[in-house]
């Protein structure tokens, strides 16, 4: 029997249209998938849709619609662009599936009857776009969410609470001394943040609205949607439910994959419930950063978003599974960019793998017809190109245990650099023109198109579109390209046929491109406000701004406002929040610490020219004195540093 293997992603929210940056976790896991079953496995890859909330209620509303017609016309679009993108996923859940509503109320049931869950009274912050609840203390520097720095309300209702404490101290253990996060960086910040001041009591449930699972035995109450949408993993399997009986079968799973703003749900919630529940904890729990355009989270009321029907129609879906797969290293941010994309296309793609395929198939049909001969004549440098190649396929191996899949990329394609290097070590066309040297032809040739079918099965999870047109082009039959194979070379037929076919990844003209590309990006951002409603724009309406009391000419005199520019920037140690940044201010140069670590890396900053609030009483900051302030702006998508024109003189007064 085949050892089983569960991967699932996060369920997302159907709040609005999947553009680029929703596609990182899924093309991920779906990548490991099928390296799995390429392995062997009997491979659970899970999926769906998170679909209750408050959030999801007021956006029915403001569109007259029930809340059910509006997820139903996203989840729509998510499986419409799973398919586009070649998502081999096994199961889909959906949180309004009656058998997932009927497990998680048992859920609930049982932890209120364990005494994990009693009743009480909520009053605290709540962020409706995060759906999540927040202590005063957990709040960032301008009291707004952590996670997406929006402003939070005031919330006080009858509630029901998970009992936390009780588990606070297997948790560290899990964060500390086991592998479960990855990468494991990130544990003592949230062991610091959440466990060590005290891990306080779960808010589960909600009365002031009722697009959610109701609770059971008091009809008051829906189900918290973090209680909601983390049970998916394993209501999908059949738990508290007859819909599935393969449970026993796939739990745990071998890993979980996140985006780090979800981080928290499943490091710290996800296990309480599981320990409460007395079930297995999931072996890992593997943590991204997000896809950035020009700096900032992709967001839909920036316009800034970027359609993947466009970009695969243009380019063909695998090119841009790579192109997110290879840029996106675990646990950091990915920048995205047309010129970063179609510059990684043509170098690794059109330059890289598409030039080595056709290179090698050009070179059998011009010299030996397309059939290559059985006599052969090796050379040292056979070994070498033969090494390189088969230790690929242990490195890959490693990478994909530890969920590292740019760098299991990054491997396969110094193995495709140096098949084009064997080419030009052997220069086959000097072969080719001396009779007696064809049977060293064929043996280089026979060498080249071996290892692109081990480099291309490699390949195959990542970019599975494209790797059967190259099996077709290099003679490899359905049984040479099986996993059990790649160790081994020399599996294709002595007597191989090559069969010429269309260019796998043309190069594309780079300014051109960009042109057009900008130019729909620009089109995004012009009409990306007129198509949002107030709600999705996270504004709140003009006739609602309230502004601070009015102050006079004379008060506004005494801030003084100056020319800075950033020398140098560091993190404040044992803070995630804070850079203590050095200025050059005109006036003998100061330092400054600013909470907008979560925003900026240092490097983003030095070199550029601030507003400064020089005349700020200083004060110290996790220990660290701080003389003035810089002038930032609250966005929906964080906090905004306020960048001036470089030609204006350090030190000039602002007014």
């Amino acid at each position: 029997m085949a050892e089983k293997f569960y991967i699932t992603t996060p369920i997302y929210y159907p709040s609005g249209n999947p553009h680029i940056g929703h596609c990182y976790t899924t093309v991920a896991c779906d990548s490991i998938a099928r390296f799995r079953r390429m392995q062997g496995y009997d491979v659970m890859f899970l999926t769906g849709t998170d679909e209750h909330g408050q959030k999801i209620e007021q956006k029915a509303a403001e569109k007259g619609i029930t809340p059910q017609e509006f997820v139903d016309g996203f989840v729509g679009e998510f499986k419409k662009l799973w398919e586009f993108m070649n998502i081999s996923y096994d199961r889909y859940i959906r949180t309004t599936d009656n058998y997932h509503v009927e497990a998680v109320q048992g859920i609930f049931k049982a932890l209120y009857d364990k005494g994990y869950i009693y009743k009480g009274e909520y009053s605290g912050k709540y962020c409706t776009p995060c759906e999540s609840f927040w202590t005063d203390s957990q709040l960032d520097e301008n009291g707004c969410c952590p996670e997406c720095h929006r402003p939070v309300s005031l919330a006080k209702e009858e509630a029901y609470f998970f009992r936390m404490s009780p588990f606070a101290d297997r948790i560290e253990k899990l964060l500390t001394e086991t592998d479960y996060l990855r990468p494991n960086n990130r544990a003592l910040e949230l062991v610091n943040n959440f466990i060590k001041p005290g891990l306080e009591d779960l808010c589960v449930s909600r009365t002031t609205f009722k697009w959610g699972v109701p609770v059971t035995f008091d009809d008051k109450h829906v189900v918290y949607v973090w209680i909601d949408a983390l049970s998916n993993y394993i209501t999908a399997l059949g738990y508290g439910n007859s819909e599935y009986n393969d449970f026993g079968e796939y739990w745990p799973a071998d890993v979980h994959m996140v985006a780090k703003d979800i981080m928290r749900f499943h490091a710290i919630i996800w296990p309480a419930i599981l320990m409460a529940l007395e079930l297995p904890l999931p072996k890992h729990l593997a943590v991204h950063g997000w896809i950035t355009f020009n700096g900032e989270k992709m967001s839909k009321s920036l316009g800034n978003v970027v359609d993947p029907f466009i970009l695969g129609e243009r380019y063909g879906c695998d090119a841009i599974r790579y192109h997110i797969l290879r840029e996106m290293a675990l646990g950091a941010d990915s920048s995205f960019s047309n010129e970063i994309m179609i510059n990684r296309i043509n170098s690794d793609l059109a330059n890289g793998i598409g030039n080595l395929v056709s290179r090698t198939v050009a070179m059998a049909e011009k010299y030996f017809g397309g059939t290559l001969p059985v006599e052969r004549e090796s050379e040292p440098v056979d070994e070498d190109f033969k090494s390189v190649i088969l230790n690929t396929v242990s490195e890959v191996e490693k990478d994909i245990d530890e969920t590292k899949i740019k760098q299991a990329l990054e491997k396969i394609f110094v193995a495709v650099d140096r098949a084009n290097k064997y080419i030009d070590e052997t220069e086959p066309w000097k072969l080719g023109k001396d009779e007696s040297r064809k049977a060293r032809l064929a043996t280089v040739l026979y060498n080249l198109l071996d290892g692109i079918r081990i480099i291309s099965t490699l390949l195959s999870p990542f970019m599975p579109s494209t790797m059967p047109e190259i099996w077709k082009q290099i003679g490899a039959s359905e049984e040479d390209v099986r996993y059990e194979k790649l160790s081994v070379f020399g599996i294709l037929s002595e007597n191989v046929t090559v069969h010429k076919g269309k260019i796998l990844f043309p190069r594309i003209d780079v300014e051109k491109e960009i042109e057009e590309l900008n130019a729909i990006i620009r089109k995004n951002m012009e009409s990306a406000q007129e198509n949002l409603s107030d709600s999705e724009k996270g504004e709140v309406p003009a006739e609602k701004i309230e502004l601070a009391p009015e102050i006079s000419i004379d008060d506004f005199a005494k801030v003084e406002l100056r020319c800075a520019k950033i020398i140098s920037a560091e993190k404040v140690k044992k803070s995630d929040k804070l850079l203590c940044l050095q200025l050059d201010d005109g006036m003998g140069g100061r330092q400054v610490v600013s909470g907008i670590a979560q925003y900026y890396t240092p490097e983003e900053l030095v070199g550029k020219k601030i507003q400064l609030v020089a005349n700020l009483k200083p004060v110290k900051l996790r220990g660290v004195e701080s003389f003035g302030m810089i002038c930032a702006s609250d966005t929906p998508d964080g906090v905004k540093v306020l960048f001036l024109d470089d030609s204006i003189p350090c030190g000039s007064k602002i007014r």
